[in-house]
């Protein structure tokens, strides 16, 4: 369901840059429209965004294994850290929850239940490591386009911090900058004794968004300024014909790069506003699975010069976004790389991360069994299915 509502709106002349762009000077009508939050099995039921939170927690307490001398830990270490894991339960009985990951022992003193990785998540975290020092380039390269993306190409240790997860950064990865920054970056202080990350811009080669790699390589040399958005609309979901009328228009609008300098916007204008969705669109590019939580992205708004409502992006442009309320909280997905493949490539960290989901998987399976035990039921045949649940640990490197 829909309700709109119309005003003009004078875009401010575009300074720098963009003084040449068309509709620059131009009334645009403004269209204030609100839809109707529309269900989308398909986007609800991408497992790595459903079990994504969960899986942070695994990994979490992984690294915190893998970081011990002994490679084992015991609960007594780690048990009162459950806001740090962001676990819900006791620490304990979320890593038994998970046994083809964690293995469970008596430990050498006190008699209390020790943790280590199994053979199978031991093999993986390997390969995990792998990916990172394969991938260093590409990683950093995705970091280094978050901060270009900022107001004054830097952003507080914090934010970078808040991001990992999404960028698939390892959790040590600033712990060690001469072995994964380059030159390109140096921290710095921040008003009020915030420390920073900076990347020093040379203004070399022209940063290009991914929208503008994929309309030079679908159209050959094209006007970057005039790049529409690709939307994928839900099966069902009709628009009144003002709304299609609107939208036309707004496709229509100099697209102006997360890359640009932008301070001569004027925020209310429509201009200012395919800006704002194109940041988003960009940024979700970036990041592992293209989703992220929608709170998260809020806290982005100080350092990317975004609206105050900026969460309202998603929801007038719903063909390029969707909103998922799984797992008790709003997660923005973009549509595009998951209806179209070939138009955004693969986080490298994604393969990796869909190994340690397929252990998780095993994990329910292995409990299962346990239960069915526990009752007194036969089991052969499940006994016999967990043998073949050998994990194909060959990654896809290509992917």
């Amino acid at each position: 369901m829909l309700s709109i509502h119309r005003h003009t709106q004078t875009l401010k002349t575009l300074a720098s840059s963009f003084t040449n762009l068309p509709y620059s000077t131009q009334k645009r009508t403004y269209v204030d429209v609100y839809m109707k939050w529309k269900k989308d099995s398909y986007y609800d039921n991408i497992e790595h965004i459903l079990r994504s939170s969960q899986l942070k927690s695994v990994l979490g307490l992984k690294n915190c294994i893998v970081q011990d001398p002994n490679r084992c830990i015991p609960i007594s270490s780690i048990s009162k850290k459950t806001r740090q894991f962001d676990v819900s339960t006791k620490i304990a009985q979320f890593l038994r929850k998970f046994p083809s990951i964690f293995e469970e022992f008596v430990g050498p003193e006190y008699n209390l239940p020790w943790f280590r990785l199994t053979p199978e998540a031991t093999e993986l975290d390997r390969l995990e490591r792998i990916v990172y020092q394969t991938h260093a380039d590409d990683l950093r390269d995705r970091l280094r386009k978050l901060i270009l993306m900022s107001k004054d190409n830097v952003l507080p240790i914090s934010v970078v911090q808040g991001m990992k997860w999404y960028l698939g950064l390892p959790d040590d990865y600033l712990q060690f900058p001469e072995m994964n920054l380059d030159s390109s970056f140096r921290f710095v202080d921040m008003e009020d004794g915030v420390k920073g990350l900076a990347v020093d811009y040379n203004g070399g080669d022209k940063v290009l968004s991914v929208l503008q790699k994929n309309a030079m390589k679908n159209r050959g040399e094209v006007n970057l300024e005039e790049i529409e958005f690709p939307l994928f609309p839900s099966k069902g979901c009709r628009l009144r014909v003002k709304i299609e009328d609107w939208l036309k228009e707004f496709q229509k609008l100099p697209y102006v790069s997360p890359y640009d300098d932008y301070s001569c916007l004027d925020p209310s204008s429509d201009v200012a506003e395919k800006r704002v969705v194109g940041f988003l669109h960009e940024l979700l590019c970036l990041f592992v699975e293209h989703s992220a939580e929608r709170k998260k992205l809020l806290c982005l708004k100080k350092f990317f010069g975004l609206p105050q409502k900026v969460h309202k992006a998603f929801e007038r442009h719903p063909q390029i976004f969707y909103l998922s309320m799984k797992n008790k909280t709003c997660t923005a997905i973009l549509r595009e790389p998951y209806r179209d493949k070939a138009s955004v490539e693969t986080h490298p960290v994604l393969a990796v991360r869909n190994k340690y989901i397929q252990l998780m998987k095993n994990s329910e399976l292995i409990l299962k069994s346990r239960r069915r035990n526990s009752f007194g039921f036969s089991n052969e045949g499940v006994v016999e299915k967990d043998l073949d649940l050998d994990l194909d640990l060959d990654l896809d490197f290509e992917a």
